[in-house]
Parts: C-alpha cells; structure tokens; sequence
C-alpha cells in the first residue's frame, strides 16, 4: 500500500515535472534576473552594468509619471471589471433563461472578439474612433449630436476612457461563457420554488444565481484585474503609445518606454517589479474581500 502511494507520487512529480522546468525557465527566471537587473544602471546593450542598489526605487517614488500610470493602470481595471461583469451576467442569464431560439448564434458573435488579435482589434478601434471618418462621431452626427463629436483618443479627459471600450467589447464573451455554465448547474427546481413562494425574478437572480455561481463571478474578477495590470500594455501602446501627453500612461507602456526606447533597462526592471508588486497585493486584497462561504441549498 505504501509502496502504491509512493509510487502513485513519483508518477505524478514525473507528469508535472515538464511544466515546473517551463515555470522556472519562463516565469521565475525572468522576474529574479528583472529583479537583479534593477539594481544597476544599464544601457541594455553595454557590457558593462554599475551597481547602485536602490537609486532606481527611490527614483520611483518621485516619478510622477509613474504616479499617474499606477493611477491609469488601476483606473482600467475598475472600469473593466464593472463593464465586463454587468454586461457578462446580463447576457448570460439572458441566454439561460429566456429561451431565446438564436442564443447559439449569439455565443458565437459575443465569443468572436476572444480570437481576434489585440492588435487587430487596437486598429480596428482606431477607425471607430477616428474624428473624421469614424463610426462614433458620424453616429453622434448622424443623431444631431454634433456637439458632442470631439477626437476621441486625442482628448486629455476622454483617450483613457476610450481605451476601455474595446477591452470591454473584447472581454465580454469568455466571461459570458464562464458564467453561463455556472447559470446553466443551477437547479431548476430552486427557481420553480421561489416562483411559487412569489419571489421575483430580480429577488430570485440576487438570491439564489449569484450566491451559487459565486466561485465563477471571483474567479473571472481576479482573471480580469491580472490580466488587466499584465495586459492593458498592448492596447494602450497600439492606439494611443501612452499619449496624449501621459493621459493614458500604464505601468507596462511606460517599462516599454523606458527599456527599450530610452535604454535605461536598470529603471525599466525596476518598473516591472513594481508591476509584480502591485499585481501581489492587488490580488491579495482582492482575495480577501472576495472571500465567501460556500452557498449550499
């Protein structure tokens, strides 16, 4: 029996063993020599690095676009949060319990944005938002609300916000997915009950889908928020390159901008540290107030 076990367990470390040397090789590694690498002034290119211990994390204190970026950065992810998670639930639910004969088509239309490149999406929303011939202002025209037509990722007050919109429309269908096979393992025999009790249909979403489909609506928060402080890079790079001004600075356009335009690599890991810093404890403290207790009925 003992032998069994240990035997059953060397198995296992043998199957997992590939996918451990790959974690070290390609997520380990990289942050502690990121780690390393902040500790020195470097060009990224010389062979030469000086030591100067941690200038380049005093350095960030006092940088106020990196003040601003950690603003942004957190700025999207509660944006996205909110927008991808009302709008997922909403079209999940819709498509559960209304019965509408066209929803497999509409799994696929809300899914189809999840294949499409970021970049490919980043241009096509360039053209949306572009002031002379996109689709956002010739609607607005279109409706008499020329007034409210303005160059949307040109704007200081509006580029950042704009940027959210297709991270939104981009993010929906996964999450949707997710929870619509949550919605999809609740008894229908709970529902029929609280019909006959009389409760409605809003009393019967808060109290009985949300509370069973909890673990799904935690997990696809925290997915959102790592992805977001790791991922909103790309977007923000494609459609705007950080700009106007610093208005839609984040954490990783500015590492990018540091390390690899400015070639000052020692700040630029110092950067990424703090990335994986934030991320940590945004986690963690997400983790907290997302703890609840199991709902059972």
């Amino acid at each position: 029996m003992v032998q069994s076990k240990t035997q059953k367990h060397l198995f296992l470390a043998f199957c997992l063993l590939p996918t451990f040397i790959l974690f070290l090789v390609f997520t380990v590694y990289p942050a502690v020599n990121g780690l390393y690498l902040s500790f020195f002034e470097w060009s990224g290119t010389s062979a030469v690095k000086d030591f100067i211990g941690l200038e380049h994390y005093k350095k960030l204190f006092n940088d106020s676009v990196i003040l601003k970026s950690i603003f942004n950065d957190y700025f999207f992810v509660f944006t996205k949060v909110i927008g991808i998670m009302i709008l997922s639930l909403f079209f999940a639910v819709a498509l559960t319990q209304l019965r509408i004969k066209e929803a497999p088509f509409y799994r696929v239309v809300f899914f189809f944005p999840n294949i499409m490149s970021v970049v490919v999406i980043g241009i096509l929303w360039q053209f949306i938002f572009d002031p002379d011939i996109g689709l956002i202002n010739g609607l607005l025209t279109a409706i008499g609300l020329e007034s409210w037509t303005r160059p949307w990722l040109g704007s200081m007050e509006w580029a950042l916000p704009s940027l959210v919109l297709p991270a939104v429309w981009a993010g929906i269908g996964l999450f949707m997915l997710l929870l619509m096979g949550g919605i999809m393992n609740v008894s229908k025999s709970l529902y029929e009950s609280a019909e006959i009790d009389g409760a409605s249909e809003w009393q019967q979403f808060w109290n009985i889908t949300v509370p069973l489909i909890w673990p799904q609506i935690k997990t696809s928060i925290i997915y959102i928020v790592i992805t977001s402080l790791n991922g909103s890079f790309v977007i923000v790079q494609i459609m705007t390159n950080g700009g106007p001004g610093n208005a839609t600075e984040v954490m990783g356009s500015y590492l990018y901008e540091k390390a690899f335009e400015d070639f000052q690599f020692g700040y630029g890991a110092a950067i990424g540290v703090l990335i994986l810093a934030v991320s940590l404890v945004t986690v963690l403290i997400l983790q907290y107030i997302l703890k609840r207790e199991k709902v059972e009925y």
